[in-house]
């Protein structure tokens, strides 16, 4: 990024500085609109694979109707908001961006830690969820040293593939989306002869719980925002980014609720074995064994899938962050073979394998916690980028007035307080150990910034005068 290009206008900055990293950039092969469908989906979901402890947590009932309402209260305003910032600040830095733009530094700063945090803790779930179905073929994977080597094996070999490029890892997401779910598919047909409607009115037969129950919901659909940090590697991202999002909420809306309602309709088992991995014993439950190995080959390839797309958006988050000044520019620095941020996949890929070890419960709680947090300074960037720029060029916006967009986000908020609420005292601890790490972190690269300990970019100084409310004339056409 040339500093030369900090005298635009202030609606554009985020875009160049976010959009054109040090490299040559511009060689780089783009996504376009179906390969960004399938790595939106496997940033959120990657199939049907772990929402069954919705139904062991509160009876088949209660997570039919969590997975149909769930998108309407948090799937789709969380895309909505994504289609309206991604589109006007179509940069890598994503979320990080908007909290800047927004409300300073210091908020740019926590929103890109707590989000970056959040992302590769989840990284860390997908080998762990992986190996889990894996030991139902193989049962020496069930513990022990076999299971923390195919861990790391598995960690190690699907960061390299990411590291090959991002368009690769686009193309593969299709494949690996069409094949993961197809056996979903095939048992969903077979068990309509066995489905008895009456089995979706069950409650259970045990006591609720609660704290699963919505962390399940949450982990399963959330994480639209994520693919905000790779808008600067998108084709036209004004126009592909709000139909990618469209048609990803309803395909994997409807990828959760087709094998959930055969399942729960067709098959009749005591509650607490609707754990991670129960789909295939159901599977072999409705057709045969044959059916069971299809779903856990699908399970490992839907495993792969979940890691490259949410990997690929840390990387390109500390890619952002360092143009836009807040890391060192070195951790912007891309590969001459690949042109892939290989230092951001190095970081993440390593980070997420020391957290792989962790209890899976506790792993996607301690994920949930932290975007929980980063979610709350999300909707408030949103409606607060509204008030302040109403003139800002929004290629696409969210039809609903600044009263609409509070109601909007506050029916959400509510969820995420329940979150934190039924969150356990080890999850309490490691989110606030990270969010006072975060904290220490923003001041940390002030003081290395402030002695020329490490190279920055000087963008965010220029945005901070920005958002200190020096703000030149913009085009108000969508005022």
């Amino acid at each position: 990024m040339a500093i030369s290009e900090t005298s635009r206008s202030s609606h554009e900055l985020p875009l160049t500085t976010a959009a054109e990293p040090s490299g040559n950039k511009a060689t780089a092969k783009k996504l376009t609109l179906i390969p960004l469908v399938f790595l939106i989906y496997f940033e959120v979901a990657g199939g049907p694979f772990g929402e069954e402890p919705a139904v062991q947590a509160a009876g088949p009932l209660l997570a039919i109707l969590g997975f149909l309402i769930f998108p309407f209260i948090w799937s789709v305003p969380e895309a909505l908001i994504t289609a309206e910032l991604s589109t006007a600040f179509p940069g890598n830095g994503g979320f990080v961006i908007w909290a800047h733009r927004a409300f300073g530094s210091f908020v740019g700063s926590m929103m890109g830690s707590l989000k970056f945090l959040s992302g590769v803790i989840n990284v860390a779930s997908f080998p762990v969820l992986c190996v889990t179905y894996l030991d139902k073929l193989f049962p020496v994977l069930e513990s022990g040293w076999p299971r923390n080597v195919c861990i790391f094996a598995s960690t190690v070999v699907l960061s390299f593939l990411n590291y090959t490029g991002l368009a690769i890892v686009g193309y593969a997401a299709v494949v690996l989306g069409l094949v993961s779910l197809s056996p979903f598919l095939v048992m969903s047909a077979m068990a309509i002869p066995k489905i008895k409607p009456h089995r979706w009115g069950s409650l259970g037969t045990k006591k609720k719980d609660w704290n699963l129950y919505f962390n399940t919901l949450f982990w399963n659909l959330n994480f639209w925002d994520n693919v905000s940090t790779l808008a600067g590697e998108v084709d036209e991202p004004q126009k592909t980014f709000p139909l990618a999002l469209l048609i990803a909420v309803i395909f994997t809306c409807v990828a959760y609720l087709i094998p959930l309602f055969a399942v729960t309709g067709a098959v009749s088992v005591d509650q607490s074995r609707w754990e991670n991995g129960f789909h295939a014993e159901a599977a072999e439950m409705i057709a045969g064994k044959w059916l069971k190995i299809w779903i856990e080959i699908g399970a490992v390839l839907s495993s792969i899938g979940l890691f490259e797309a949410q990997l690929s958006s840390s990387a390109y988050q500390l890619e952002g962050m360092a143009e836009m000044g807040f890391l060192p520019k070195f951790f912007g620095v891309r590969s001459k073979w690949f042109n892939t941020p290989w230092l951001g996949i190095l970081i993440s890929a390593l980070m997420s394998l020391g957290l792989s070890y962790m209890n899976f419960t506790d792993i996607i709680s301690s994920a949930n916690f932290l975007y929980t947090l980063g979610m709350f300074l999300e909707f408030a960037s949103f409606i607060w980028l509204r008030r302040k720029l109403p003139g800002l060029k929004r290629p696409y916006r969210v039809p609903l007035k600044i009263p609409g967009l509070v109601v909007m986000c506050l029916i959400p908020s509510a969820f995420l307080v329940l979150i934190i609420v039924f969150a356990t005292k080890i999850v309490y601890l490691i989110c606030g150990v990270m969010t006072i790490g975060a904290i220490g972190w923003y001041f940390l690269i002030n003081y290395f910034r402030k002695k020329k300990i490490f190279e920055f970019n000087e963008v965010i100084d220029d945005l901070d005068n920005n958002v200190n409310g020096e703000h030149p004339k913009v085009d108000d056409h969508n005022s």
